[in-house]
């Protein structure tokens, strides 16, 4: 059976993994992600020096972005900055695109996916913005939001994969093992 390992540290991307019944471990990729590099090209980073570490399996490497406005950011770099993002979020809408790569670290191959999914955001009051920053929780993850945590109650609503927005799209990785060789049944618990 092939052992999946995920290349990063993202509780919410285990979360999303263990509650598909995937059987997998985490090792963190210590790689860089600087704001420039697309999602696609960060994914594959990750994957490749966690595949460089180990002599057999299937490295999952992933990466999100969220496109505001025509600009894709980040996570932000203070609460300032996370606070003001919010303001502007606010009644509007984004897309949050997560880049996938999978490598067999074994037989060298790999496959890649980027998916998107728009994200619309509720009309959240000043306090309310205030509150969810003061807890920490945007400045550690893409866009500045949670689909699966404390911000969930300022998004109404996304059109695509609400995975994709969590950091894993379990489909793409299905699509991604199919091309590998590998039925996703195969990394079930």
């Amino acid at each position: 059976m092939p052992r999946l390992i995920l290349a990063s540290a993202s509780p919410a991307r285990a979360r999303l993994l263990t509650q598909a019944g995937f059987e997998f471990s985490v090792m963190v990729s210590g790689v860089a992600e600087p704001a420039e590099a697309g999602v696609l090209e960060l994914a594959r980073g990750k994957a490749a020096a966690v595949a460089a570490r180990v002599d057999d399996g299937l490295v999952l490497g992933c990466d999100s972005m969220f496109e505001f406005d025509g600009v894709r950011v980040g996570k932000p770099a203070s609460a300032d900055e996370a606070r003001q993002r919010w303001r502007r979020m606010r009644g509007a809408w984004g897309v949050l695109h997560t880049g996938h790569c999978l490598i067999d670290a074994a037989g060298g191959g790999s496959a890649e996916e980027e998916d998107s999914t728009v994200v619309r955001f509720g009309d959240a009051t000043d306090a309310e913005i205030d509150a969810y920053v003061a807890t920490g929780e945007p400045l550690g993850v893409a866009g500045g939001f949670t689909l699966d945590n404390l911000g969930a109650p300022f998004v109404e609503s996304v059109e695509g994969n609400p995975g994709t927005v969590i950091g894993v799209s379990l489909p793409v990785v299905r699509r991604l093992l199919r091309k590998l060789d590998v039925s996703v049944v195969d990394l079930w618990r």
